[in-house]
C-alpha cells in the first residue's frame, strides 16, 4: 500500500530543498520525522507538513502508522519569480526567487517484505 502527498509552489530553491528530502528517503516514518526535526535546514518545516500529510492518506487507506518508511520523495523545480535590483549607472540586476514542488510517498513494510 503507497500514499502520496506533495506540496507546490514553496518558496525554498529547489537545491536546499533536495538537501534535506536526501535525509530521509528510505527511512521509518518516525526516524524521518526525528531526523528532520533535529537538523538546522529550513526547509524541513515543509517536508514534515507534507510527510505527515503522506501518512494521514495511507491511514485513511487503514495502513499502520509505525509500519510506514519513505519509499520514494523527490523535488522538482517549479516557476521562478523574476525580480530586478537597481544597480550602479541605471542598471538593473535581476533576481530570481526559486519555488519547487515537493513530493514525498510512503509505503509500507509489509507490502515489500513480502
Amino acid at each position: 500500500m503507497e500514499a502520496k502527498a506533495s506540496a507546490k509552489y514553496v518558496r525554498v530553491s529547489p537545491r536546499k530543498m533536495r538537501r534535506s528530502v536526501d535525509l530521509i528517503r528510505g527511512r521509518q516514518v518516525d526516524d524521518a520525522r526525528r531526523v528532520l526535526t533535529l537538523s538546522a535546514f529550513a526547509a524541513n518545516r515543509t517536508i514534515v507538513k507534507v510527510l505527515n500529510s503522506a501518512v494521514a492518506n495511507a491511514e485513511q487507506r487503514q495502513a499502520i502508522p509505525e509500519n510506514l518508511f519513505v519509499s520514494r520523495a523527490w523535488v522538482d523545480e517549479g516557476p521562478t519569480l523574476r525580480r530586478y535590483r537597481p544597480r550602479a549607472y541605471g542598471r538593473a540586476a535581476r533576481i530570481r526567487k526559486r519555488t519547487s514542488h515537493v513530493t514525498v510517498v510512503v509505503q509500507s513494510l509489509e507490502e515489500v517484505s513480502s
